[in-house]
């Protein structure tokens, strides 16, 4: 295989640090943006529908998410760096072992998170500050986060 197919295949061990940063960032960046933007029309569209107990609801379940996201950044950052060392190895059946391994494990665990979040919703949210007029409400939004969580 020539230079240049290698470049076209793989660019992390030949492209410039500098270029690969962008190319990387910036697509992250917009999505953060983008899913920041959701939170927030989300927000309003709540409270302007149900009102400001719908609002404490959605901010009752906001740990549920950041929990699943931490285990998928733990999973994800993880699997990255394994790449990153398997690659720099020239071993890229190693490298696509472990990232397939790590997107089972991440899959396996968000369902797992996703139905232990579904049994102890009640517990949770009012651990997380629900009170009673506003337990109906995280209950239900809970419910349906907790479906999607594992995708997120």
């Amino acid at each position: 295989m020539s230079q240049e197919n290698t470049a076209a295949v793989n660019p992390l061990g030949t492209e410039r640090v500098e270029k690969l940063i962008l190319k990387f960032s910036i697509p992250s960046v917009i999505s953060m943006v983008v899913n920041a933007l959701y939170n927030i029309i989300d927000q309003i569209f709540i409270g302007q529908g149900v009102g400001y107990l719908g609002n404490a609801a959605t901010n009752v379940i906001v740990p549920f998410t950041i929990i699943c996201s931490a285990f998928g950044l733990l999973i994800g950052d993880g699997a990255a760096a394994y790449m990153s060392l398997r690659l720099g190895h020239k071993d890229s059946a190693g490298a696509a072992k472990g990232v397939g391994n790590a997107l089972s494990m991440t899959v396996i665990i968000g369902l797992v998170l996703s139905i232990l979040l579904q049994i102890f919703l009640k517990p949770l949210c009012v651990l997380f500050g629900a009170t009673e007029a506003v337990l109906p409400y995280a209950m239900d939004y809970g419910r349906i986060i907790c479906i999607g969580l594992f995708l997120q």
